[in-house]
């Protein structure tokens, strides 16, 4: 077949560009065209033709409506917040605020009414630990407003063994890459260089199934993640205090992070303040259970799950997080420190 209308340019440019998936799509392009074209000479009509097919590629148009989202936030040094469950008045006002979750990147049904779910989230940092604090809207409570179902893909998900579905239930999730260095498409490992944590409202480690706080995160089928997880939550290395409003229709997530030994910044070396200004991966979920039927379609029932950063599919790898500038000593001046271009 005459390559220059058969399956050739297309079929090798689709070979190329799943090698280097993972990567930024510019890189990806790049790497293939730059491939592509060594020791080859193209003449006008042929370079016209194949550059036709390429920008025909079902694989480079899914590549361009994927492109992870990769927004900023920045953490400055502040006071000491108390893990409570409630937003105290002036406890967070050092903080950067930042809000969502409508233009948050939505794995299952789209949000598109802040009263069905909404965020106004809050970070900064002291000499020993980061801090995050979540007030959530959110008009069904899973286990509160509802009966406690199970997903039809698992009926052990309230078992608090990797067994169970950790992020099964109204919850949040924190993503941290500390070196923000990745090698592929690869998610989190597991360790203080690396690692995917969540804190449900209706269950928790150390309270049981009806506590909510902190639960192992992913990849929860290694047990050597596994079991790290559970020593930083049982050592107070992660904290969380995670309440339901007194008023319904929504909760708060406080949640600590030591520097030691959860930002591994690189091997044996552990973030501090004297190190001043690095930025580190950072990827954050909402997820949200209502009803069954709310959920139809979507996996586990969910109704809504929605990431800071990332794209659908893919929001978990370490090269779809968004970056947290930690500043050091310094303190905010003014601004909000959301960044989302």
């Amino acid at each position: 077949m005459n390559r220059l209308f058969g399956p050739w340019p297309l079929g090798r440019f689709n070979a190329r560009l799943r090698r280097v998936r993972g990567s930024s799509l510019k890189a990806g392009v790049r790497a293939v065209l730059g491939s592509w074209t060594v020791g080859m000479v193209l003449k006008p009509r042929e370079l016209l033709m194949n550059l036709g097919c390429i920008l025909l590629s079902p694989m480079l148009l899914s590549a361009l409506a994927a492109e992870p989202k990769r927004p900023e936030l920045i953490s400055w040094f502040g006071k000491t917040p108390t893990l409570d469950g409630v937003i105290s008045s002036g406890e967070w006002s050092d903080a950067t605020e930042f809000r969502g979750v409508r233009d948050w990147v939505s794995e299952f049904s789209p949000v598109k009414d802040d009263s069905d779910l909404a965020l106004r989230g809050w970070v900064k940092h002291d000499d020993q630990c980061l801090y995050f604090a979540f007030e959530i809207t959110d008009d069904v409570l899973y286990g509160i407003d509802t009966a406690q179902w199970l997903p039809p893909e698992n009926p052990d998900a309230h078992e608090l063994s990797p067994k169970g579905f950790p992020w099964f239930g109204d919850e949040m999730e924190i993503l941290i890459n500390a070196p923000n260095t990745w090698n592929g498409n690869e998610g989190a490992e597991g360790s203080g260089s690396s690692w995917q944590m969540v804190c449900n409202l209706t269950k928790s480690r150390l309270g049981g199934v009806g506590t909510g706080g902190l639960l192992e995160g992913e990849p929860r089928s290694d047990l050597k993640a596994w079991a790290t997880y559970q020593r930083w939550i049982q050592t107070k290395a992660q904290r969380a205090a995670a309440r339901a409003k007194p008023e319904g229709k929504g909760y708060v997530i406080e949640w600590a992070i030591q520097f030691d030994p959860c930002l591994e910044i690189s091997p044996g070396k552990f973030y501090t303040t004297a190190l001043g200004e690095i930025k580190v991966g950072l990827n954050i979920a909402l997820g949200d259970l209502d009803t069954p039927e709310k959920g139809e379609g979507n996996f586990g029932r969910f109704h809504h799950e929605q990431w800071f950063a990332g794209a659908k599919g893919t929001r978990t790898q370490k090269d779809n997080f968004g970056l947290l500038r930690l500043m050091g000593k310094r303190r905010a001046t003014g601004g909000n420190g959301v960044n989302r271009e």
